[in-house]
């Protein structure tokens, strides 16, 4: 009785801990997209001054794809006057992190010289027209008023900085040879490897032949040779080849393929004719001396 509720405690505790520990790792992993992976803008200085803004936007663009092709900056001050304002912007599409500087017009020195923008809120939207997406963020006026005016940060710095400049090459797909002797379908079996040794086409093989129904010349015969080895290298697709044509020797499992223990090696052919099946060519051997 003793030991059975010391195991029955030591497995509650067991379980709080992994409860707390994966508790744990969710806020870590919440804390880390807060700080690094979250939408970040950041105001830069203009080359140029007058109506000019210039800024960096960073976002995980694979996590939330969109064309950004809007800015607007929209001023709330219910304290001063105007009451509120608002500018905007449209620029060529963006579809990665960027920076630019955008020509506000006359209206962003109006917003910058609003009476009461020390109690004033600032709000800076960067949206897409085509997807629907919309980042804001909210500042107050003292502080976006001061990041427009001492930003020492250019859109060539932060460019290279972040590396935005550099093109981004993606790999090249895998290219996964087709075999024209797959057939598309055989009633009740799906697809099959239109090749001689299937007993689907031994008829169609055996009766090929040239024009007039004549048979076809037999093939030179080519000598048997046995085998030392037979393996499987990784990227089978298990498509069961193999096996269809040499059974005794492969074995084809939910997720790849094997060698038969014990399997017989003297009939080297065959096991050629499933090496040059296969769509992957992951099947090798070596010859017997």
């Amino acid at each position: 009785m003793t030991s059975s509720l010391i195991a029955m405690g030591v497995a509650i505790f067991a379980v709080v801990n992994l409860v707390l520990a994966l508790a744990g790792l969710s806020l870590l992993f919440g804390a880390f997209e807060s700080l690094f992976g979250k939408p970040r803008l950041t105001l830069l200085r203009p080359s140029k001054g007058g109506n000019m803004f210039a800024f960096g936007f960073k976002w995980n663009s694979s996590k939330e794809p969109a064309q950004l092709d809007h800015i607007k900056i929209r001023l709330f001050n219910p304290f001063g006057s105007p009451t509120q304002s608002e500018v905007c912007h449209k620029f060529e599409s963006k579809r990665n992190s960027f920076a630019l500087e955008a020509d506000m017009g006359p209206g962003l020195i109006e917003l910058l010289g609003a009476q009461g923008m020390d109690k004033a809120m600032v709000q800076v939207e960067l949206s897409s027209s085509r997807d629907g997406v919309c980042f804001q963020f909210d500042m107050k006026g003292p502080k976006f008023k001061k990041l427009v005016m001492e930003s020492s940060d250019s859109v060539e710095n932060f460019i290279k900085k972040n590396k935005l400049d550099v093109v981004k090459v993606s790999k090249p797909p895998i290219d996964i040879p087709i075999r024209s002797f797959i057939a598309d379908t055989v009633p009740g079996k799906g697809a099959q490897l239109a090749i001689a040794t299937n007993p689907a086409f031994a008829a169609q093989f055996a009766g090929m032949g040239s024009g007039g129904g004549a048979a076809a010349p037999a093939a030179e015969a080519v000598a048997n040779y046995a085998v030392l080895k037979v393996w499987i290298e990784p990227g089978c697709i298990v498509c069961n080849a193999c096996e269809d044509i040499y059974k005794e020797v492969f074995e084809v499992t939910s997720e790849t393929c094997l060698i038969r223990p014990g399997a017989p090696l003297d009939n080297g052919l065959k096991i050629q004719e499933a090496a040059e099946a296969c769509p992957v060519e992951v099947i090798k051997y070596t010859k017997a001396s």
